[in-house]
């Protein structure tokens, strides 16, 4: 490799006119390097660091099920942070060229690697800064066909050398790089394995916990078994607020790990079986209670269990390793008792000793007061790190200008999302009504509608203007407390314009002003209705925030092979994490089943034919397939806007530009960010995607899997008869006239006994004039039966 400039604290030894040299030649060649990557499309990438929070050494103690099945499975709980690196990638067509910049805002590189496997796996074996990142191309070069990359670490927040996997952060954001700059298909997991095995190709002598960095800043549960590793992402209620204490002793990792490790695979004494109770069933009670703590929110037991888990490793560890695991600087600060006040709990960090330690403070503000007494009572440098809940999602957009061809000529004056419906509670509602009642019973706070200028005042006579006195009047107060609702309910609806409908993606982009994009967005589609099939009744939108963890995620259904021309459709790998055996048949329901995909691709309405070649998922049964549902929770809204905008501007306003779709700005995101699919219980049904034969037919969908239960507790349409007589329509039900003028229009507008018989099309004489003869009843159609047929 091109030897490096190294610009910082390092150069200050070469005197000030020379560094100031260096500055410039460093600088003028990051500006180059970012000249080249504005030519080229670029992806925007950040991994954070890693912490252990519980199950420090179980992850190689875990591995020694391989010799010894008695051992019980590793369980860690780990959590990627706020902090870590930022960087930009685009490919190269032969190099390898890698720039950073570490928290203090030192700048290293540009440095130039040959792509070429014999010259990465030198550049790794010297341990030097970059060659984390050439042991992962090394990986990738091996495995894949690819040219180079350059890879520019513009931003770093995360320490280094505190404990918090810096080197697994720098391998995951490689493989990363690579992944989506060559859109690899790799799965988190993919990255993780490809990281991992990147760094061990350098002299670091990593652990498999470190590289679960690649899930973000979130805990993962990793269980290790043997060589089997599964990890669990889990989801926070409450913020931790945590410190991390440089200790500034001496510590020798290497030889904690000679000491313990010698106790496995077989115990020979009575202290290396209190090393295998330590990892094995204490450690699994602490990480289980753990994870019950984070699910509710208890930072109180939290810290309770790191104190507990520390006295447990201290009573057990400490007599095998003494030399380094006695650590008087940490106890010296676990046992200060003006930190007391101000933490729930605290522990070491990684593989113990005096190198860190981490305290569970009890709010941002106690975090503040402990940094300050540990720096001028104990005289040891600090660092906030904050791992934060994910943020809920609160706002959702619906698109519902769309224009129905095939419902035309109803759709010319009512857009499909203004269709009638009976709701199961025996109201009669528009659609858009049911959609935006789920969005805001499952919790969002603002819900903006697109819709057409010519529309537009029929929504906001809906959820702006609420009835008269004199209407008010009439209803009765069922539905006055239904209006009331309604007016609740329009208070968290905004309404934007979409002047020309440019497609589902320009629909969505319509909304930028009016969402947050920092936020993470729930979209639903205006022309549908979600109906559950849920055992517990949870809605379909519900289903999907609660399988929300932070990444962007799809609702999924099932597709027999003649639909899928009809749907967006998907592919990945199902996470199955934590099952203990693969199901041999899918669509049975039940627990066992996976649910969660990584997709690997999205795809707009494929041919069957396409479908059979690229989107085959392992599992389904044959001629099945994975479309959308409909849902979507976008984490980065953003990205996503800006990514449709600049669509929208390569397209231009031709009116012979194709429409702005968002199945191909999801597959960007896909490839970029990460999107998740999720098999929601329920049945979409298209109000306005195809001709109704009749209006009860929203209830009997086209043929999918599973099949829609017997009963629905769903919409009906208007007009189809309740399925008892309880719900009261009366209100809405127009009193007969009792003119005689009106009852002559009236017979004369209804069909004749004769034109309502199965039997005759159109009646005789209607035939006659045709010339042709009116077909003859069946044999056995006798005329009692034809009055009854007419009836």
């Amino acid at each position: 490799p091109i030897t490096p400039h190294c610009v910082g604290a390092s150069c200050l030894s070469l005197g000030l006119c020379l560094r100031a040299r260096a500055i410039t030649m460093a600088f003028s060649a990051i500006e180059d390097l970012e000249d080249y990557m504005a030519s080229e499309r670029t992806v925007e990438l950040f991994v954070p660091g890693r912490i252990c929070l519980m199950g420090e050494h179980s992850d190689w103690a875990g591995s020694y099920r391989r010799f010894n099945s008695s051992l019980l499975p590793g369980m860690c709980l780990v959590s990627g942070t706020n902090q870590g690196l930022y960087a930009r990638a685009c490919r190269h067509p032969s190099k390898l060229i890698v720039t950073s910049i570490d928290q203090g805002g030192n700048v290293c590189g540009p440095t130039e690697f040959s792509m070429d496997p014999q010259a990465l796996l030198a550049a790794a074996a010297t341990g030097d800064h970059f060659s984390y990142v050439a042991g992962v191309a090394y990986q990738i070069l091996v495995r894949c066909h690819v040219s180079g990359l350059v890879l520019h670490n513009y931003k770093t927040d995360l320490p280094a050398r505190k404990g918090l996997s810096s080197s697994a952060a720098a391998c995951v954001l490689a493989a990363r790089a690579f992944n989506r700059v060559y859109d690899l298909k790799l799965t988190v997991r993919g990255e993780m394995d490809l990281g991992y095995h990147g760094e061990i190709t350098t002299p670091s002598q990593c652990g498999r916990m470190d590289q679960c960095c690649a899930f973000g800043p979130r805990p993962v549960l990793m269980t290790f078994d043997g060589d089997r590793l599964d990890c669990e992402e889990l989801s926070l209620k409450s913020t931790l607020h945590l410190v991390i204490v440089e200790l500034d002793g001496t510590k020798d990792t290497t030889v904690i790990l000679q000491r313990l490790t010698k106790c496995y695979p077989v115990p020979d004494d009575d202290a290396q079986r209190g090393v295998h109770e330590l990892l094995g069933a204490i450690n699994q009670r602490i990480v289980r209670a753990a994870m019950a703590a984070l699910d509710c929110g208890d930072m109180a037991a939290l810290g309770a269990l790191m104190d507990e888990a520390q006295e447990h490793f201290d009573r057990l560890a400490t007599p095998l390793c003494p030399s380094q695991l006695t650590a008087p600087n940490l106890h010296r600060v676990l046992r200060h008792e003006p930190l007391r006040k101000h933490i729930f709990g605290a522990k070491g960090v990684g593989s113990q000793g005096d190198g860190c330690a981490q305290l569970l403070c009890r709010s941002a503000t106690d975090a503040e007061a402990a940094m300050r007494i540990v720096e001028t009572e104990l005289g040891m440098r600090t660092m906030p790190l904050q791992i934060g809940a994910s943020r809920p999602v609160g706002q959702a957009v619906v698109p519902a200008a769309s224009f129905s061809a095939a419902s035309f000529p109803a759709s010319r004056t009512t857009p499909p999302a203004l269709f009638p419906l009976l709701d199961a509670d025996g109201i009669l509602k528009p659609a858009i009504l049911l959609l935006v009642e789920q969005a805001v019973d499952a919790g969002l706070a603002k819900v903006v509608i697109v819709v057409s200028p010519e529309h537009k005042g029929h929504f906001e006579a809906l959820f702006r203007r609420p009835p008269s006195p004199r209407e008010m009047a009439r209803l009765p107060p069922r539905l006055q407390r239904y209006a009331e609702k309604i007016r609740e309910v329009g208070a968290k609806v905004e309404l934007v314009e979409q002047q020309e409908q440019l497609g589902l993606g320009h629909a969505v982009l319509c909304a930028r002003a009016a969402l947050e994009e920092e936020a993470p967005t729930l979209l639903l589609l205006g022309d549908h209705l979600y109906t559950t099939a849920h055992p517990e009744g949870t809605s379909c939108v519900r289903q999907l925030l609660a399988a929300y963890t932070g990444t962007s995620v799809m609702a999924l259904q099932r597709t027999a092979e003649a639909h899928v021309h009809r749907y967006g459709c998907a592919t990945g790998k199902w996470d199955i994490s934590g099952k203990a055996s693969w199901p041999t048949r899918f669509g049975d329901g039940g627990d066992a089943e996976p649910r969660r995909v990584h997709l690997t691709m999205l795809v707009e309405k494929p041919t069957a034919e396409f479908a059979a070649t690229n989107l085959a998922v392992p599992g389904l049964p044959e001629g099945t397939y994975l479309s959308a549902f409909g849902l979507y929770i976008i984490t980065e809204t953003g990205a996503l806007l800006q990514w449709l905008a600049d669509a929208a501007d390569a397209r231009g306003a031709s009116p012979t530009a194709p429409p702005l779709q968002l199945t191909e700005a999801l597959d960007v995101l896909r490839a970029e960010s990460g999107l998740q699919g999720y098999l929601v219980d329920g049945t979409r049904f298209d109000i306005g995607g195809e001709p109704q034969a009749t209006p009860s037919s929203f209830l009997s969908p086209a043929p999918r899997y599973p099949s829609p239960p017997s009963s629905l507790s769903a919409p009906r349409a208007a007009g189809a008869r309740a399925h008892d007589g309880a719900h009261d329509t009366s209100a809405a039900r127009p009193r007969r006239p009792s003119s005689r003028r009106s009852t002559r229009l009236r017979r004369r507008s209804s069909p004749s006994r004769r034109q309502r018989c199965g039997g005759c099309r159109g009646g005789g004489r209607a035939a006659g004039r045709e010339g042709r003869a009116a077909p003859p009843p069946p044999a056995n159609h006798s005329e009692k039966a034809r009055r009854s047929s007419g009836r």
